[in-house]
This record gives C-alpha cells, structure tokens and sequence, in this order.
C-alpha cells in the first residue's frame, strides 16, 4: 500500500549559518526521506528559515540590512550548504512568505471564533532609547533574590534563582544600555490552558496509520506530562512593535510571535509545493485525513510542537501530528561545540575544504538512533570509521574485482550464483522506518565484512593469473558486485552522492529497495570504474578545526578592558574557595522553577548536602545519578523558596549557545576530594 506523507525538520534561523549541529537533524530528516521513497511511498518533504523575531531584526540592523535583505541572503547560504550534504527537500521556503501569511491569518481567525484568543495587559519593560519593548535576553538587572548585578533578564547565574524580567533591580537594555521602563501593554494569548484534556489523550495515545507507535518517544512524553502538574498556562502570541513579523490581523502596532508562525511555516512550504505540482494541500490539513505528517525536530524544541502546536492545529479544525521524532544534540570530542576550540563547525567550513559530504552522513548515521540521546562527533572515531567502514569494506569490494572483469571478462557480468549476503531485507526495513540507523548500519557492515572475507578465500586476484581459472574468477566476481549492489541499496538512504557514483558504474539505473537479493542478469555490461570513495586522515580534521577557530584575543585589547573598569580577582581572593569533588546520589528537577536541578551529594566523611543548580534546561537528571561533579564548598548557605543551597555546583558554557554542561570529575578521584 502507497502511502501518503509529508516530513518536515526544523526551521533554521535566519540569522546565522547551517553548523553540523544542525545537519545531524537535516540527514536524519532526508535519509529517512529517501529510505521511505526507496520504498515506493508518496513522500513531501519540506523546510524554510525561520525569518521573524526580534533577534533577526537587531542582527539585520546591525550589518545596515533591512530584515528582507539579511533573510534573503542567509537562505541563499542555507540552501547552498544543505544542497552540498545531500539534504534533498522538494521546497526550501521562507516563513517571510505570502503563504505563511494567509495561513497564520486564517488559523488565527479560526482560533479567534473558536474563543480560543483572549486580551490581557501585561507589565513589560521598555527602552525608551531604542523605544520598543526587549525580550528577556535583552534585559540585564541585579537579581531580586541574592542581589548579583548584571544578570539575565529570566534567571541569575549566581544562585539560580528565577524570575520575571519585571523582578530585575535597576533593570537596563542590553542594546541600547539605557535604563528600562515598566509599561502596560495588550497582549493577546492562545488558551492552552482549556486544551489540557484533548492534549493529554494526544500525548499518550498511538498515532494512527500503517506505521503506528507512539506520537513521540517515552522520555519526551515524560517531560511533556510535567506541564499538567500546576496547570497549563495560557501562551502570550503576541509582541510589541518594532517587531519583524506579521501585524495581526485589527490589532495595529501588534505581531504574531516568531512561535506562532514558525510552524505554520511548515504547512506555508508545503502549499507552496502543492502549488507548483498540483497536490491536494487540504487534503493533508483536513482532520479527518488519512495522509500522515511527521516532524523531526530537536529535544530543546519539543515543548512547541508537542504543547502549543498541535493544540492550536485542533483548535482552528485541522489535522494534528501524526509524530513527532525528537533527537538530542551533538557534540564534538566529548564537548558542546566551541568557537575557541574550532568545534563549532560550519557547513561551509567542510564544504569549502572538499570534505566528502557522505563521510558524515554515514558517521552520523552510525550514531543516530530512535532515542532522544545526544550524539558525539569524535573527530578519531570519524576517521576511523569512514576509513575502516566505507574504503575497507564497502568501496573494497568493487575495487578487488572491477578491473579483473573489465581486463579478462569483457566487463560483463557472469550467471549469478548464491548470495554472499545473510539478512532479512524486512527486518532492515523495519529498523529504518523505526529511525533505528545506528543498528541498520551496523547490520549492514557486519554483511559487508562477510563478503570481504569470501574474497580473501577466493582470492580473484591469483585466480587471474591463470586462464584455466577464467570461469570461477568470473563467477567470484560477479558474486562479488551482486553483493556490492545489495549493500549499495541498504546504504543508499545514507550515502546519495556514493550511491549515485556507484550506480553510474553498476549501469542498472537508480535502485529500489524491491531490488534487494534480485541480480544483475547474465551478459549486464558494467560502466567505466571509477575508486569510490577516498580516506581521510587525522590531518584532514586538523584542518577542519583550525578553519572553525575563533582568532585569540590580542595582548592589545587588555589595556582597553582595564579602562572600562574591568575587576580582577588576585590569589588571595582566589585561595578562599574551597573545590571539592562532590558523588551526586540523586538529582530531580525543582516542581515550579524553569532552571533548576535538586542535587543530593556526597562530599565522602563530610556528610551529605543539597545544591540547587540552575542547569535544568540543559541536563537530564537522570543522566547525573552516581556521577562526580567539582562543587563549591565553602559557599554560605542559601536560602531559596525551594529550599537552602548549601553549596554551588560548577558548569561550564560556551559563548556559541549558552548551554551549561557540569564541570564532570574523574570517577577514580574519591567523594569529597580536594581540587587544586
């Protein structure tokens, strides 16, 4: 049975470049894409930039772009950089777009004579130089709790606390600098709050359809779930001219947040393409459809397209998600991504070195699986994986028989013979369509490994050496390229730009999924050989790194940091902070805060204690049991409205994105040990 889907990834901003962070999503997106293709279903598949907000406004304006400009030229980028790796979508759009336009309108009218839209007066703080209201991340103030100056405008660094932006003393503009007014606004909200019954029963209910499972993994269900605990909260949709952005519809000087329209955007793309090939849009918005409609998105994203998304798609009439796919983010060598550290690779960076792009869609995949884990580029594992996998075991095998049937056998393929191949084509296929990539290419390797050995005892290269053994070495070679072209179609999701290569040699034409274990005939006549696949070296990532490195701050800038009245700590300061290796025995999010993490550690013979750490958004609790983390132990205890800290655990972030990682300790040094 055919069946009928559209696939979505996630809109990448328009305010920067594609980085490999965001090609681990794009690939998983398109390799499930093309697998389910390969499969002879109806696949749409869809993206755009996710042009609006208040962040692509200040970034145009500070490069003297208009918005239109800035979009414009980072989704000529974007679609560059994902065109190189392969990333195939039938429509690349913006959400700046005419038809995201009349779709966020109608949907919004919809929710609107669904009495689903309220108006309520918020207190906002203003900068009255740069005269708009500032988001959050705009904002710096001391902290109402500990008093710590200069901190964000939703959470203090120094103790955790949270708050409202409002709560900030002496609140100032991050832009501007100017000091920030408290000031009325209407704001219109979404009522989420009346959705709760319909969006417990869509959480926890199998998606319908031939693929049926879970809408989305058990762990994301989990923390979805926690939402209901104090009552879901009506969602502000609206923001305060100047604002880039749709004006909503009778409401002057008002906009749809970035968050209402960006995935509307998906459905705007899909229109789009609808257009263009004369499918039936309405057919996969309507409710009652049976076409299916598939989101793969990051684990930082889910609270919007699990929450709000498709509350707001029951609400106006329309379809929901058939599922959501969620994945973690990625790391390299162990660490969140770094400018300093050349880690924060660019896709123009591997792009522009010559880097084959299928090097890390098959490394990728290798690690991807159907759970929401975070995924680790390890730059020696990298070169040893495409060198070991890809050169010595798939491009090995072509390259051992490919000139002895060209040179004695007439480049023609022999009778075909038994299958070098043992595996169940359906149990592969399950393993894709459940995203379960890094056991599909292990099982694929482990077949591969078996056809190599089969040449080691064959031997085709001695066998050429004596015209007696003409018709067995052509037996073993043509074996040989059997099995190449059953192991290109399983790779085939993985590794287009590979495939397409290799199928040029096969001359059999792009291949089906229905092809496995079905030989090329007697007497096929084969293309010119072309080597497949080169190796990379260690000094290949070298490179890679040293193209993503961050210049060092000059000697020349210290001068001018000390002139704006920089403070420095001395060693005395320094000596009065006591470091010590803290076992953490249990961790558990704080019921009611956004940020924080209950910790119970182990300081060894010191006894026990409880800090609260401010690293929720970033940390699965239940990935810090047992583990060892560097505490502050001197630190006077803290009074919070969840409780007393009595110590400050350490984390680390990087500039790129701001995520908090715990400083971890080697599990060898013992609970309560000194760090020097």
């Amino acid at each position: 049975m055919t069946r009928r889907i559209l696939v979505t990834s996630a809109l990448p901003y328009a305010n920067g470049s594609i980085h490999i962070g965001h090609l681990l999503e794009h690939v998983q997106s398109d390799s499930w894409v093309r697998f389910m293709r390969m499969r002879g279903h109806e696949v749409h598949f869809v993206c755009a930039d996710d042009a609006h907000g208040t962040p692509v406004m200040i970034a145009a304006e500070q490069q003297g772009l208009k918005p239109e400009e800035l979009i414009g030229r980072m989704q000529k980028e974007h679609e560059e950089d994902l065109r190189h790796f392969g990333v195939a979508y039938d429509c690349y759009h913006t959400t700046h777009s005419d038809e995201n336009r009349e779709l966020a309108t109608g949907i919004y009218g919809r929710l609107q004579e669904a009495g689903r839209i309220a108006k309520r007066s918020v207190a906002q703080l203003y900068d009255p130089q740069n005269k708009q209201f500032l988001a959050d991340r705009y904002i710096r103030g001391a902290c109402p709790r500990c008093g710590a100056a200069d901190q964000n405008g939703d959470s203090c660094e120094e103790c955790g606390a949270t708050y409202a932006a409002t709560e900030l003393g002496k609140p100032r503009s991050a832009l501007s600098g100017a000091e920030l007014e408290i000031r009325e606004s209407e704001h219109y909200f979404f009522e989420l709050s009346a959705c709760g019954d319909f969006l417990k029963d869509w959480l926890t209910t199998a998606a319908p359809g031939p693929g049926p499972g879970p809408r989305l993994q058990k762990q994301a269900e989990n923390k979805l779930m926690e939402w209901f605990e104090g009552g879901l909260q009506d969602w502000d949709i609206s923001r305060d001219a100047p604002y880039f952005g749709f004006e909503i519809p009778a409401a002057p000087g008002k906009y749809f947040y970035v968050w209402l329209d960006a995935p509307i955007g998906y459905l705007a793309s899909f229109k789009r393409l609808c257009a263009e090939r004369g499918v039936d849009f309405d057919t996969f918005l309507a409710a009652d459809t049976d076409t299916e409609m598939y989101h793969f998105i990051g684990k930082d994203i889910m609270y919007f397209h699990g929450l709000f998304w498709p509350a707001m798609l029951r609400e106006a009439g329309h379809r929901t998600p058939t599922r959501l796919f969620i994945h973690g983010f990625l790391t390299v060598n162990g660490m969140k991504m770094s400018k300093s550290k050349g880690t924060f690779i660019t896709a123009e960076s591997y792009r522009k070195l010559g880097f084959d792009p299928d090097w890390l869609r098959y490394y990728m995949a290798s690690k991807l699986n159907d759970r929401i884990e975070d995924v680790d580029l390890n730059l020696e594992e990298f070169v040893q994986r495409v060198n070991a996998d890809l050169v010595g075991k798939i491009a090995n095998i072509p390259s051992r028989v490919a000139r002895l049937l060209a040179s004695q056998c007439g480049g023609k393929m022999a009778a075909p013979g038994a299958s070098l191949l043992d595996f169940d084509a359906e149990e592969l296929a399950g393993l894709y369509e459940a995203r379960k990539f890094s056991e599909a290419t292990r099982r694929i390797m482990a077949q591969a490994e078996l056809v190599n050995q089969h040449m080691e005892r064959e031997k085709p290269w001695e066998l050429s050496r004596d015209p007696a053994h003409r018709d067995r070495l052509h037996r073993v070679c043509t074996d040989g390229i059997n099995a190449f072209k059953d192991l290109l179609i399983c790779l085939k999701p993985l590794m287009p730009r590979f495939a397409a290569a290799a199928e040029d040699y096969l001359a059999c034409g792009p291949l089906a999924w229905s092809g496995l274990g079905q030989p090329l005939p007697e007497g096929h006549a084969l293309g010119e050989f072309k080597h497949l696949m080169k190796r990379v070296s260690a000094k290949d990532m070298d490179k890679l790194l040293a193209a993503n490195r961050s210049a060092p701050a000059t000697a020349a800038a210290a001068p001018a940091q000390e002139e704006k009245g920089a403070a420095y700590a001395d060693i005395k300061d320094f000596a009065k902070i006591e470091l010590r290796v803290a076992e953490v025995l249990e961790a558990a999010a704080v019921e009611g805060s956004d940020k924080l993490l209950r910790l119970r550690v182990s300081l060894g013979k010191d006894g026990e204690r409880v800090i609260f750490a401010g690293i929720k958004a970033h940390v699965d609790p239940a990935s810090l049991a047992g583990r060892k983390i560097a505490v502050v132990a001197n630190l006077k205890p803290r009074k919070m409205r969840f409780g007393t800290s009595e110590g400050m655990a350490l984390a680390a972030s990087s500039d790129d994105d701001g995520v908090l990682v715990p400083l971890f300790v080697d599990d060898a040094v013992p609970a309560g040990g000194r760090i020097s």
